[in-house]
């Protein structure tokens, strides 16, 4: 197998196969009208670097030619079309997957026939033609489920036959094909998840299936939930226009799935050609396959019947060019676009929140809150939990024990915003000026700030923030209360946070499981869900507008955290592909550069401001992306390795060491700078541009 070229704007540089889903209109009875057309849509998905194109179930004759199968006029045209279909594959890229009755040994068998630059891969029958309401299959079409093992001769040449082939893409790693066909998906036990187990990563339907009203969703739902309990591509192709409506009517639908994520699916009833194409991310599925290990102990438990397929390889060679990206990348992982799904996300998050807290109250004999409210997103968000914990547990707002602890350069604005907010939740609130306590420390420590010098190094920074704490604990202590802990999942990610006594440690933590990106769009559902009366909704509404700020360097112009350690969105845009997916970072720059180039490009989340819809450049990217790698496995693990407790709240994962993450906080970031080492970013940029 030859090297293939690194080109880093190649989507099959990345891990990545482009897939189509084809329908068109049939002519019954007529392979090589049929053949023709099959080779016209290829040529097309040839064009565009699609890797496998799916075809509907008998779509060389027709699948609603009944007794007609059994004609040998028309068998004997089908294997003349098929010399035709094979000898036109030869210069095209795609493997094509075509649905073809074929005669073998005594009986017709229902096949998909494989077939891939002028040659025959394989064929694989159907394994459960059904016999019931206006399904009649079995009068011309043998059952395949047990054609294992086997060969059959076609198209001039004998080739595995059975229902137990893989198809392996010796030069694209991960693409691994297998073949069922429409009633197929329909039984209890698939042959595709058999396939899966045994190493299928992209799993296909040939479909004839005929529509009535609310088939589309049934079928829709089998593809998600094989694409879902596979760990899979699920691709899916059914027959339109052309088919006989004599008793029955055809919509055509196509779909794409993968890990029970719809990539694409078309228009149903189409009048012409349509197909259906999306790249589907086979690291993705492998990396899931990895973190599963119940996936491969299910594999063992039927290792009889999984240990047997047989596996044909072909070079598929595919182009190393610029293709684009056929799938949708959210900006923003963790807050999905759509609104309605974004709305469950929200009350699903926050109610995670609510719930854990309220537990960890009762378990503990119910002490009251103590919490440091800067006016800043975080310690609101951590503060509107906290009040709904309360109402649920039928406790007086009271309880919680809300203090502001103003420093050197802490802006009136934040400092009346957390005021308004506490006032308006009705929490026991108070001010506890930390500078005296902080000079005194700085002199004692001898630091140059004493004597009258501007210097505002980290000692500086973290003699503030080890205060709060301090004072927080020591207020909890005296009060009978836990400290709530109001640091969110970016935070952790990065290591912004002072370790020990510092915003890093608390008695709990239900911000620890919420990315920074997420954290806003919570704020703004509570707002909109009314979870509070309308004077505390204006009040969030203006800590949205404030900006992200540690404030503890005094001087004109605020204090911005994303200015020092980069823009919150790109680092958790990575966090989620590094902790979800265990992607590489070249592979997040490319994802990330598709989701971020263009602020026009793709949905944003509602509600997002229009002002910061920003766009990042390949450079941009790549600067932060090496920042990640350096705080996330070079530096920050320490801190996490010792986090409070707090409950996981995204699928995305969490940085807990008792949970979704364990690592060594003497570990090193050479391994992740290495990758991002292996393209040229200047001359891709370039080439952006």
């Amino acid at each position: 197998m030859k090297e293939a070229p690194l080109n880093f704007w190649s989507l099959y540089s990345h891990g990545f196969a482009r897939i189509a889903a084809c329908t068109g209109h049939t002519v019954i009875a007529d392979p090589h009208a049929n053949a023709e057309a099959v080779l016209r849509q290829a040529r097309r998905c040839a064009d565009e670097g699609v890797a496998v194109a799916v075809f509907p179930e008998l779509g060389l004759t027709g699948y609603s030619i009944e007794d007609l199968l059994l004609q040998d006029a028309l068998l004997d045209q089908v294997e003349a079309a098929l010399h035709t279909l094979v000898a036109g594959s030869a210069e095209l890229l795609p493997v094509l997957v075509v649905g073809a009755p074929l005669r073998h040994r005594h009986r017709i068998y229902n096949c998909a026939v494989i077939v891939h630059r002028g040659r025959v891969l394989g064929v694989v029958p159907k394994s459960y033609p059904p016999n019931y309401r206006e399904f009649y299959e079995r009068r011309q079409i043998a059952d395949g489920h047990d054609e294992r093992g086997g060969t059959i001769r076609v198209a001039g040449a004998e080739v595995p036959f059975g229902v137990d082939l893989l198809f392996a893409a010796e030069d694209v790693p991960g693409l691994v094909l297998h073949t069922e066909i429409c009633e197929d998906m329909w039984v209890p036990v698939p042959p595709s998840a058999e396939a899966a187990l045994a190493g299928a990563t992209v799993l296909v339907n040939l479909s004839g299936s005929p529509i009535t009203v609310g088939r589309a969703e049934d079928r829709a739902l089998l593809c998600r939930s094989a694409s879902s309990r596979c760990l899979a591509a699920y691709v899916y192709a059914a027959a339109g226009l052309g088919e006989s409506t004599t008793d029955l009517s055809w919509d055509g639908q196509t779909m794409i799935y993968e890990n029970g994520v719809l990539l694409a699916e078309s228009e149903r009833f189409p009048l012409d050609d349509q197909y259906t194409v999306a790249d589907v991310d086979l690291d993705l599925l492998r990396q899931e396959r990895h973190r599963m290990g119940t996936f491969d102990d299910n594999r063992r438990a039927h290792a009889a019947r999984t240990g047997d397929f047989r596996t044909v390889s072909f070079e598929l060679d595919p182009p190393r060019t610029d293709l684009g990206l056929r799938r949708r990348v959210e900006r923003f992982p963790f807050v999905p676009a759509d609104p309605d799904r974004l709305a469950l996300d929200c009350y699903e998050a926050y109610n995670i929140q609510v719930a854990g807290l309220q537990q960890r109250l009762a378990a503990i004999g119910g002490p009251k809150v103590v919490i440091g409210v800067s006016g800043g997103l975080d310690s609101t968000h951590a503060l509107i939990v906290a009040a709904r914990a309360m109402d649920r547990a039928g406790r007086p707002r009271s309880d919680i024990l809300a203090f502001t602890l103003p420093g050197f350069a802490t802006s009136d604005h934040t400092k009346d915003n957390a005021h308004k907010l506490m006032r308006a939740l009705g929490v026991t609130a108070a001010e506890l000026d930390i500078t005296p306590t902080a000079r005194l420390m700085l002199k004692e420590i001898g630091h140059p700030f004493a004597a009258g010098e501007p210097v505002y190094d980290v000692t500086f920074e973290n003699v503030q923030a080890g205060l709060r704490t301090d004072y927080l604990f020591r207020l909890a202590n005296q009060r009978g209360g836990i400290v709530l802990g109001t640091g969110d999942l970016s935070e952790l990610a990065l290591g912004w946070s002072t370790y020990g006594v510092g915003d890093q440690m608390s008695h709990y933590n239900v911000n620890s499981g919420v990315p920074k990106t997420f954290i806003q769009h919570l704020i703004r559902w509570v707002i909109s869900s009314e979870q509070f009366d309308d004077e505390t909704g204006k009040v969030l509404s203006a800590i949205l507008d404030t900006e992200i700020s540690p404030e503890l360097v005094p001087g004109e112009e605020m204090q911005s955290t994303e200015s020092k350690i980069g823009p919150y969105a790109l680092h958790d845009f990575t966090l989620f592909q590094v902790l979800r997916y265990g992607f590489r970072p070249s592979k997040i720059a490319f994802l990330a550069w598709h989701a971020w180039h263009d602020p026009q490009a793709g949905a944003w989340p509602p509600g997002f401001p229009e002002a910061k819809r920003v766009a990042y450049d390949l450079a941009e990217i790549r600067h932060w992306l090496e920042v990640f790698c350096r705080r996330f496995f070079a530096f920050s693990q320490f801190k996490r390795s010792a986090m409070p407790n707090g409950p996981k709240v995204s699928a995305g994962g969490s940085l807990s060491p008792r949970g979704d993450w364990r690592a060594p906080s003497d570990g090193n970031a050479e391994s992740w700078l290495r990758d991002l080492s292996r393209f040229d970013f200047e001359a891709a940029a370039a080439e952006a541009r």
